[in-house]
């Protein structure tokens, strides 16, 4: 099955941004929907965002006009575009596919702090 690596998390102030990776093994230009998920400390894993083959996305309401999710399937890579961060935004991200979810990967950190 593919395995999925992120990457470009770290620590930000209230505002900034971060730009998200997801590295995936095989191909990803078969699977229809890849998307992001977050999972806070103390708190339950939640999607984020997704995104069809046809590059089309969906957002949780907690990051529409802020978040912007995009894939390159020439390069087996799916980004997460995070603008205007906030505290509640700070969490461990993960990226899988979507809803035939594969195993977890490590995710990246992101952490929003002044």
């Amino acid at each position: 099955q593919v395995q999925l690596v992120e990457s470009g998390g770290g620590l930000v102030q209230p505002g900034g941004s971060l730009r998200l990776s997801c590295a995936a093994s095989t191909s990803i230009s078969s699977i229809y929907v890849m998307g992001w998920f977050r999972q806070a400390p103390g708190k339950q894993r939640e999607w984020v965002a997704t995104i069809t083959n046809g590059g089309s996305p969906s957002y949780a309401d907690s990051v529409k006009g802020r978040f912007t999710i995009s894939r390159d399937n020439a390069k087996n890579t799916v980004y997460l575009q995070m603008n205007s961060l906030e505290p509640e935004d700070t969490a461990t991200y993960y990226c899988n596919r979507y809803p035939f979810l594969v195993g977890w990967g490590q995710g990246t950190q992101v952490t929003v702090s002044s």
